[in-house]
């Protein structure tokens, strides 16, 4: 049943006369523009000339403005970014998208030297030489084109729609009424007969995709949604709890939408391992053998069977959609589990999750977890994420965490950048993305499990949690070495050898074996902590507070009226008593009397990095060791070898790390 519109919508004057297309457009080019004219009386104040904007593009459009506000708020969170495109070429808060004009400079796949398998017991398997790059595709999907189209119906230059957040909204407005009257519906005031045209406005390529986003934005309009952007406006679209779709708009999109194959227990039987309230699609990744005894792009397995699935691995994709999923098809290449499309959140699965991904750069890892790529570019900060993207990614990851009892924290949700070196020699190549400026603050109140204090001071951990928005310290090396990033969000704090911010960066013997200091490089994790990281507390002095990283004490700035953590309890790690040291290990390995004849003894080497008495570390998970011999495209030589060692994962820096637990002890972190 439809519900009353909500008090926003009523205050929208309508037209009542209705006008064609034509008509429309012409009228609209005599408008000036939103941002150049300010509405008859007072003047709004500054944080509310966004939401002015829309008001005065859903009157003049006669479109409801709560559907103005709930697209928008899915494609962008209100948020303009500076008028910096988005990851699919996407443009202020309607995400008009001119991926032509703001994708055709960037490198894709730039990073082709690290090895993504991770197992020294075949060869390295890296980006293929001469895909180091991808270029703009001579025809792009009209999905990736909607700004142009923008242009053309309200006559405003293709540069100002960029640009100015409120001419943005007009051209949201403009797009919406059109896909309306392509529909063959009316100019309604009421939200609930726009369904059809908000589940076109996404630029889906099929029918469910749109059907999801339009779910998501109708879920929106009847919960409300208030909050304060990038740009420092206040934006509010009011709660129409009654709100529903026309049952006749959602019953024929219903069966529009294909409906796709259950998910089986494995996957391997073509269906999809996905959520019901997400758009998901197949695309396989090769499984395929070819010249001198070479095989990829992945291993197969039977997990949870033979091996436990215990984290999930976040990552962005340096690349476009297009480049992406041609890549995933080659069996030359690497692979994961599923890709995310920044412009509507359509996900793409590749690999079985019972199967083994090359994804993390880490063999253990990748044995025990399943990789999500994110389509985007950790080293471009305005490329930002669209909010359909980050509730997808959260539906599914929430779907996978429930069906392999993975923990939502951040000790077992992690990002590609949080990943160890197996080996000293690997550390320095391991991949950086999603990068300081995925917002995991955001992404985990999506997964239901905000970050919130869980202990008093005398908690002995902190959970790092500054405001993202807020939090915006100076980064290098996006564009060109040496030159600043601009100015953006993040979700990562800067940690310092004193507590002051003249004091050096603390080192990381291991990302600099030359043992100069870290930088501010985008993509050095030297001296970082990232939101939703536990660390245990080694010291407080004002407003500073120093965490155990790396074997040394690093301070961040925590000031009591602007924290940027808050205080955790858990249990921790620490050297027995008696031990001077211990060392550390990217990958939980069995001891060399655990393999079996034919298996080659991996050796478990210690990283870089010491633990020296007395200090702590915060738990994430306990591990028995254990190695997937997978070396050959014949499953039958596979072999799983467990051994008695048992292995602690650990906070060790920005990145996890193993010790033994023969070397700790483990007591709660108050104590």
């Amino acid at each position: 049943m439809r519900g009353s519109a909500p008090e926003d919508d009523k205050r929208v004057p309508r037209s009542a006369l209705r006008r064609s297309g034509t008509a429309v457009a012409a009228a609209v080019l005599l408008l000036p523009l939103v941002s150049a004219a300010p509405s008859a009386g007072a003047a709004a104040p500054r944080t509310e000339a966004l939401q002015r904007a829309f008001t005065d593009a859903a009157a003049r459009f006669h479109v409801p403005r709560s559907v103005l506000l709930g697209v928008s708020y899915l494609e962008s969170r209100w948020d303009a970014h500076g008028g910096a495109p988005s990851v699919s070429g996407g443009y202020g808060p309607m995400h008009l998208t001119d991926a032509r004009a703001a994708l055709a400079g960037v490198p894709e796949f730039s990073d082709g030297t690290e090895d993504a398998r991770g197992d020294s017991a075949r060869p390295r398997k890296t980006a293929p030489e001469g895909r180091a790059r991808a270029a703009v595709p001579a025809e792009l999907p009209a999905r990736l084109r909607t700004l142009p189209r923008a242009a053309e119906l309200t006559g405003l230059p293709a540069e100002k729609l960029r640009s100015d957040p409120s001419a943005n909204v007009l051209g949201g407005a403009a797009l919406l009424a059109a896909e309306q009257r392509k529909l063959g519906l009316r100019e309604s005031a009421d939200p609930a007969e726009w369904y059809a045209a908000v589940a076109r406005y996404a630029g889906a390529d099929d029918a469910r995709s749109g059907k999801v986003f339009a779910d998501e934005v109708y879920d929106l309009m009847r919960r409300g949604q208030t909050r304060t952007t990038d740009a420092g406006q206040r934006v509010t679209l009011a709660a129409a709890p009654s709100l529903a779709a026309d049952k006749a708009q959602a019953d024929r999109l219903a069966r529009r939408a294909p409906a796709r194959a259950r998910a089986s227990a494995s996957g391997d039987d073509g269906s999809l391992e996905c959520p019901w309230s997400v758009a998901c699609e197949s695309v396989p990744a090769p499984y395929e053998e070819f010249g001198d005894d070479d095989y990829g792009n992945h291993d197969l397995a039977n997990r949870p069977y033979d091996q436990r699935v215990d984290s999930i691995v976040i990552h962005d994709t340096e690349g476009s959609w297009e480049t992406t999923l041609r890549l995933i098809q080659d069996p030359k290449y690497v692979s994961w589990h599923y890709t995310i499309r920044s412009s509507d959140g359509l996900i793409a699965q590749h690999v079985p999750t019972k199967d083994v991904g090359w994804h993390a750069g880490n063999w253990y890892i990748n044995a025990h977890s399943i990789g999500v790529e994110h389509e985007g570019f950790l080293a471009a900060p305005d490329a930002w994420y669209t909010e359909a993207m980050y509730r997808t990614s959260a539906r599914l990851v929430r779907y996978l965490a429930h069906r392999y009892d993975v923990p939502l924290d951040r000790q077992h949700i992690l990002g590609h950048d949080n990943v160890a070196g197996m080996t000293p020699t690997a550390v320095k190549g391991m991949h950086t993305d999603p990068g300081p400026y995925w917002d995991w603050a955001h992404y985990f109140e999506l997964l239901g499990r905000p970050f919130t204090p869980t202990a008093g001071p005398r908690g002995g951990l902190v959970t790092i949690l500054p405001s993202y928005d807020g939090n915006q310290p100076v980064y290098t090396d996006c564009e060109k070495a040496g030159k600043p990033c601009a100015p953006h969000g993040s979700a990562a704090v800067r940690l310092h050898t004193g507590p002051s911010g003249d004091a050096p960066l603390v080192k990381d013997i291991g990302l600099h074996p030359d043992g100069k200091d870290s930088t501010t490089g985008v993509n050095d994790t030297g001296a970082r902590a990232t939101t939703g990281q536990r660390f245990a507390v080694a010291g407080r002095s004002g407003d500073w507070t120093a965490i155990w990283y790396l074997g040394q004490r690093a301070w961040f700035h925590n000031p009591r009226r602007a924290p940027t953590a808050v205080n955790a309890r858990g249990l921790v790690v620490t050297p027995k008593p008696g031990v001077a040291e211990i060392p550390v290990y990217g990958r939980a390995y069995p001891e060399k009397e655990a393999y079996p004849a034919g298996v080659p003894v991996q050796d478990v080497v210690p990283l870089p990095y010491k633990l020296a008495a007395g200090q702590r570390y915060a738990v994430g998970d306990r591990k028995r060791s254990e190695y997937f011999y997978a070396p050959t495209f014949d499953v039958s030589q596979h072999a799983i070898v467990r051994g008695e060692d048992v292995y602690y994962e650990i906070q060790v820096g920005h990145r996890v790390g193993y010790v033994r637990a023969a070397d700790v002890k483990v007591p709660p972190s108050g104590r």
